[in-house]
């Protein structure tokens, strides 16, 4: 998909510049050609000279080197490419692409192209939840510039939160994003993922082990494809993916009004792990602790979003996909529970604790349709969603 394709990568000065050179390698194993401009900053990282052994190509550094001008003057060079991917994208990098300044060759370029920019970010998570970057990134995302990441995780400097570069699987996904029209291009899917959580009182609440893991990778593959996603998620452990919408909830209602609000939408694949039952009266203030008394819940039904939108009467998905997490009788549980709920497929799995699947990294599921069951092998949660994004556009596409 990608063989062909011309990059102008732009290395910023952060840490996360020796990321780069794994990059370079992957685009080029995938047939890309890759332009790599380094600013100063940068060369306190990674050498012109691994950049362009790894790239095969001349390394450009300078605004006003003769030479380079003579051959490819900037104005040229920022239009040689199909995509300017701008990795680690700086803090400074991008407050100088939201304001338009150009005082070195980097933010010329930027400032020259007429062709799309992917920015991945990564920087300390002060700097990355500081307002003047947040608003610069909104103004970036308002001018049409992509972005992928920043990630959660611990920093070089030893802090820990949003801010690390992308991995160089996902950035390579997003760059397809960008560049292909994928066979899911003009599609709307709404993908729900995490757990939901039921407030008993302002400090306590219900939930389950779901870290939305899966469903996260789902919209990634989905994006991937070319959709256009809407991703309704609870309070999830993972960041929700970069270049799609992102619509947070708490409760099982507010995940239904969201849903809602979401369509029409082409497929809606439902991952979310929603809580079955609520406290029917929250609380509020918090429930002290009395010696010799125990607590009363009562409890309501949460409503069912999945069986909702499978049995709309006007404007349904083409195709709606339910997940059933099973500690025993998968098969047979998920085969009923796709009946019962009116939906096309359900993605079902064993999430016993033996498993380590629920919160964990792998999955191991049957896909269930009106054909039967199909069991997958174990595997990262990442391919899992890759092979069902892949299903769902062979699906949509011989609708």
């Amino acid at each position: 998909m990608l063989n062909g394709k011309t990059i102008l990568l732009i290395i910023g000065g952060g840490i996360a510049a020796f990321k780069s050179l794994d990059l370079i390698r992957r685009l080029r194993e995938e047939g890309v050609r890759v332009i790599p401009v380094l600013t100063k900053a940068a060369e306190e990282f990674v050498t012109p000279l691994s950049v362009s052994a790894l790239a095969a190509e001349k390394v450009y550094r300078d605004l006003f080197d003769l030479t380079d001008e003579a051959e490819m003057g900037h104005i040229e060079l920022s239009r040689a490419a199909d995509l300017v991917v701008v990795s680690p994208a700086t803090a400074d990098l991008l407050g100088k692409m939201a304001n338009g300044l150009a005082n070195d060759l980097a933010s010329t370029l930027l400032m020259a192209t007429d062709t799309p920019v992917l920015a991945a970010p990564a920087m300390n998570v002060r700097m990355w939840e500081h307002p003047a970057c947040q608003r610069n990134v909104a103004q970036l995302a308002a001018d049409g510039i992509h972005f992928v990441g920043p990630e959660k995780g611990m920093m070089a400097c030893g802090e820990f939160g949003p801010g690390r570069l992308s991995e160089t699987p996902d950035i390579i996904g997003a760059i397809r994003a960008v560049l292909t029209d994928g066979p899911l291009k003009g599609k709307h899917i709404l993908v729900t993922s995490g757990p939901t959580h039921e407030p008993i009182d302002p400090v306590r609440y219900i939930a389950n082990r779901s870290s939305g893991a899966q469903g996260t990778a789902i919209a990634k593959a989905l994006r991937d494809l070319g959709a256009t996603v809407s991703f309704v998620t609870g309070p999830a452990d993972v960041p929700p993916p970069r270049g799609v919408k992102v619509i947070p909830v708490e409760t099982a209602k507010e995940m239904k009004d969201a849903v809602e609000a979401a369509l029409p939408c082409d497929a809606a694949v439902f991952a979310a792990a929603v809580a079955d039952w609520r406290v029917a009266s929250e609380s509020g203030s918090k429930i002290k602790k009395v010696k010799g008394e125990l607590p009363v819940l009562t409890f309501a039904e949460n409503p069912d979003i999945l069986a909702g939108v499978s049995q709309m009467e006007q404007g349904r998905p083409t195709l709606v996909v339910g997940f059933a997490a099973e500690t025993d009788d998968v098969i047979s549980h998920a085969t009923a529970k796709r009946k019962r709920k009116g939906c096309d497929w359900i993605v079902a799995n064993d999430v016993s604790p033996s498993t380590g699947i629920m919160g964990g990294s792998e999955n191991a599921v049957v896909l269930i349709t009106e054909r039967g069951a199909d069991e997958w092998p174990r595997m990262g949660k990442e391919e899992v969603a890759r092979q069902l994004a892949h299903r769902i556009a062979d699906h949509l596409t011989q609708v």
